[in-house]
C-alpha cells in the first residue's frame, strides 16, 4: 500500500515542484487539444475561464453606419463609413446582388485596438428609389483586442440608395471573444 502511494506521489511530482491533480489535468488538456473551464477542474475556481486562465466575455454587437461608394464593380458596392454603437470605428462593406431576390456581404469593422470581420447574407427588395436587405450574420475572425471574435446569428439590415447607391446598414447581436 505505502508503495501505491509513493508511486501515485511519484507521478504528481515533477522537477521538484508538487503539482495539483486540476493542473496535470489542465496540462493533458491543453496537450490534447480539449477546450474545457478552469471550474470544472477546479471546483473552487468560479468564472468562465478558459484552460489559458484568460476570462471569455460576451457583449452585444450594436452598429449602425451610412455608407459611400468607394466603387462598384459588376454588382458588388464597395461601401465605406464611420460606424456608431457598440465598439464604433471605420466599417467596410462589400455587398453583392447575386439575385433579384439576395445579397451577400463581407463586413470588416475596425474599432479602436483591433478589427472583427464576417460574412452575410440577406434578402433583397427593390423599391422605386431605395431597395431594402434584411438577413443575418455570421462574425468568424478578429485582430487585436477582438482576435477571438466569433458569432452567429446576427442580424444584419439596411437600405440601397438607388440614386447613388449610398448603403445604411445595421448588425446586432451576440459576440464571444
Amino acid at each position: 500500500m505505502r508503495n501505491e502511494r509513493m508511486e501515485v506521489l511519484r507521478m504528481f511530482h515533477w522537477s521538484g515542484r508538487s503539482v495539483t491533480l486540476g493542473g496535470v489535468l489542465r496540462a493533458a488538456a491543453v496537450s490534447l487539444g480539449v477546450s474545457t473551464t478552469l471550474a470544472s477542474l477546479n471546483p473552487g475556481v468560479s468564472g468562465a475561464a478558459g484552460v489559458s486562465g484568460r476570462v471569455a466575455r460576451t457583449f452585444s454587437l450594436n452598429e449602425s453606419s451610412r455608407l459611400h461608394l468607394i466603387s462598384k464593380h459588376g454588382f458588388t458596392l464597395n461601401e465605406r463609413g464611420e460606424a456608431s454603437g457598440t465598439v464604433g470605428g471605420t466599417i467596410y462593406v462589400h455587398l453583392t446582388i447575386v439575385s433579384t431576390s439576395r445579397v451577400t456581404a463581407e463586413v470588416d469593422i475596425y474599432p479602436s485596438g483591433g478589427s472583427i470581420s464576417g460574412d452575410a447574407t440577406a434578402s433583397y427588395r427593390r423599391g422605386s428609389e431605395t431597395a431594402s436587405f434584411s438577413g443575418s450574420m455570421s462574425i468568424s475572425r478578429g485582430t487585436g483586442r477582438y482576435g477571438r471574435a466569433r458569432g452567429s446569428g446576427l442580424s444584419f439590415s439596411g437600405t440601397i440608395q438607388r440614386s447613388n447607391d449610398a448603403v445604411t446598414v445595421h448588425v446586432s447581436g451576440r459576440v464571444s471573444d
